[in-house]
């Protein structure tokens, strides 16, 4: 692996990091990048791009986009109003998992939230992964609540 670089993604990366979550067959989103989903992708990526509270990241080896992950930032009233960060969409190319990435991405993850103010991070997972479950629970995080998820 040549040098990773993680930064925050620009529009010319929309197709890789679609393109990273076509490839989860697991989480059955149906993301596939294709002429008729296009413009639903850029339209969300707008979205996240004009949100103060939304960042996407992309993380680079040499010049491949091998990972991504998005961080929202929610301001609470419990916890004496601490600001907590949710970690979503986290992927790291098939051919590279099992290399580093993923915890590369994860603690530039936490690093980014700490300087942000940010006093806990969070994450869910799908019940079924039980490879990334053994992943995050290696990297300090607890299984602490249950998810629900409900489609509108």
């Amino acid at each position: 692996m040549s040098v990773l670089t993680i930064r925050e993604a620009q529009a010319d990366d929309l197709e890789a990091i679609i393109r990273l979550h076509e490839e989860d067959e697991m989480g059955q989103h149906g993301d596939a990048w294709l002429p008729e989903t296009k413009p639903a992708y850029e339209a969300a990526f707008a979205a996240i791009r004009r949100s103060p509270e939304n960042r996407l990241f992309v993380a680079v080896d040499g010049s491949e986009i091998v990972g991504t992950f998005q961080l929202t930032f929610i301001p609470n009233l419990t916890g004496r109003g601490a600001l907590r960060v949710k970690v979503e969409s986290v992927k790291v190319k098939a051919a590279r998992r099992s290399a580093g990435i993923g915890a590369r991405m994860m603690a530039f993850a936490e690093e980014h939230a700490r300087a942000q103010g940010a006093r806990a991070m969070e994450l869910t997972s799908n019940k079924v992964r039980k490879d990334a479950h053994r992943f995050y629970e290696r990297l300090g995080f607890s299984r602490s609540h249950e998810g629900f998820k409900k489609k509108l």
